[in-house]
């Protein structure tokens, strides 16, 4: 029998599988259900549902189960050999909860093959919906919780993290606050990793301490439930909360559900989810100082490893509990690929032809400037949606092309300067990762090279070496990181983009002068108009 191990993650907008073989160091299988184009009947647009002024953003827990059985029946039409999986485990997106009654468990205890199991959880959610990470609409929660701690620092000082708007903490504190006969009537609040190991454990599965830390409810070095931050959110909530468990954890075997139906192995292992940017951060390799990844998917985030614990002050970066146990430096923006997207539709291309204006348009854009902020944004924080441009408008495609990548990798070099561990190359990932022209002013911008893969779904990739990791390990056939890490990715086949150094001043320059419209538009500070044309007249 092979040693096969399953990573599962289930995104913003869709479920993917990919199975690898330990021994041949491939991936030898990968399926991915779109929630929009696979699962129509919800109706979700980019795999979410936008309500009331666009601030609340939620999807559907249903349809993530859906998925997870529509995948398995894929994967067995398919031929897959699934009963000689070892191990699953899975990455779900960060700060989504889920919220079920006292049904939950004892329904996942007595499924019946005969029927599906959206038809038999239908009942077991007091809440319909999730309000996932693009939500922004739990502002007032976020300064009570705030003020309830002591204020801004002392908030990062105990969880690692501001109180911010798409974190599990104030979207819990809202719920009870406007439902609180569904609050009262919820007996568990999942994330979304650990509600889809529940489903395939068949009873409440633990959150890991990578997913914890995105809650602004767990202590940063305790590791544990923080009473202080559970009691400035809502009532009874420690007893609403799953347990919290090291992101090794193996929680138990498959329910029989999954083996009679699809027939996986009983003896197959479950590891405990983790949230997709700690399984990212493993996936594309990334265990030792000096390296950081940039994503490009829904979101853009920027994030490494970190031996020593830093926090940001300003309220803007996270700190998570990294797949290792160590800890993982963290920024988020909203506005990345849907942003991205509203450039090309506005102008009709695809993204071959995007590709070839942005490389045929010049480094700093002929100082035009722009703030994208088609959504609200997380990094810096608006909650107001609006497009800035300074030196062009809405009809210059080149302007626009350059514009919106230059802004995202400015944005992302400015706000990362709080991390005390300065990155000495750049690991890209996410589905705009296979572009090597965005990729070449990412590697400009910060002046370091940018390593491309060929695989992008390191979310996936991530729990897969989860569960590698933690099956081996509880064999006694202790395998590292690095082994297994190196075992499937060949570092020395990927194409590195070097950076230009004929541009290093430019951007130096470039990267001031936006942090001058930030704070111009966000923080009424002083028209920088006249520094944007002195950087005009010195470079064009």
């Amino acid at each position: 029998m092979r040693d096969l191990f399953l990573g599962l993650d289930c995104s913003t907008q869709s479920l993917t599988a990919l199975l690898t073989d330990y021994n041949s160091g491939k991936i030898i299988y990968r399926h991915s259900i779109s929630f929009d184009k696979d699962l129509p009947h919800y109706k979700t647009q980019n795999g979410v549902i936008i309500l009331g002024d666009g601030q609340v953003i939620h999807s559907y827990p249903l349809m993530w189960v859906e998925s997870l059985e529509l995948l398995f029946e894929i994967m067995n039409a398919d031929d897959i050999p699934i009963n000689e999986i070892k191990a699953i485990s899975g990455s779900g997106q960060q700060h989504g909860t889920v919220y079920l009654n006292s049904k939950f468990e004892r329904t996942l205890k007595e499924l019946d093959l005969k029927q599906s199991l959206v038809t038999q959880l239908e009942s077991t959610f007091p809440r319909q919906t999730s309000p996932i990470w693009m939500d922004s609409s739990t502002t007032k929660q976020c300064e009570e919780i705030r003020k309830n701690l002591g204020g801004l620092k002392a908030a990062i000082e105990l969880l690692g993290s501001n109180i911010i708007e798409r974190f599990s903490g104030p979207q819990i504190r809202k719920f009870f606050q406007e439902k609180i006969n569904d609050y009262n009537n919820t007996s568990i609040i999942h994330l979304v990793s650990s509600f889809m190991a529940s489903i395939l454990l068949g009873k409440n599965a633990p959150i890991d301490h990578g997913d914890g830390a995105g809650m602004n409810l767990m202590n940063i070095r305790t590791k544990l439930w923080d009473d202080r931050a559970l009691e400035a959110t809502a009532p009874n909530l420690k007893e609403k909360l799953p347990s919290l468990a090291h992101p090794f954890t193996i929680i138990g075997k498959l329910s029989p559900f999954f083996v009679d139906k699809f027939g996986f192995n009983p003896d197959t292992n479950l590891i405990v989810w983790s949230g997709d940017n700690p399984n990212s951060l493993i996936g594309v390799g990334l265990i030792e100082r000096g390296k950081v990844a940039v994503s490009l998917g829904t979101s853009d985030t920027y994030f490494g490893y970190l031996q020593e614990l830093f926090l940001d002050f300003n309220g803007e970066g996270h700190v998570f509990v990294a797949p290792t146990g160590d800890y993982m430096s963290l920024i988020c923006y909203k506005n990345g690929s849907l942003a991205r997207e509203r450039i090309k539709e506005r102008f009709n291309i695809n993204w071959e032809q995007f590709s070839e204006i942005l490389n045929k348009s010049p480094p700093g854009n002929n100082g035009k400037i722009m703030l994208p902020y088609f959504f609200p944004e997380i990094v810096p924080q608006v909650l107001k949606p609006r497009v800035y441009r300074f030196g062009f408008d809405e009809n210059d495609i080149e302007g626009n092309v350059r514009g919106i990548i230059e802004a995202q990798f400015l944005s992302m070099k400015l706000h990362s300067e709080w991390i005390g561990e300065k990155p000495k190359e750049i690991y890209a990932t996410g589905g705009a990762s296979a572009n090597k022209d965005i990729l070449q002013v990412l590697a400009n911008i910060f002046n370091i090279k940018v390593r491309m893969f060929k695989i992008t779904d390191t979310a996936a990739l991530g729990a897969a070496f989860r569960a590698i990791k933690s099956f081996f390990d509880s064999e006694n056939k202790i395998k590292s990181w690095y082994e297994i890490i190196n075992n499937f990715i060949d570092f020395e086949k990927s194409i590195v983009v070097k950076p230009n150094k004929k541009y290093i001043e430019l951007y130096r320059d470039m990267v001031d002068l936006y942090k001058k419209y930030e704070e111009y538009i966000l923080k009424s500070g002083e028209n920088p108009e006249m520094t944007r044309l002195g950087f005009i007249k010195k470079y064009f």
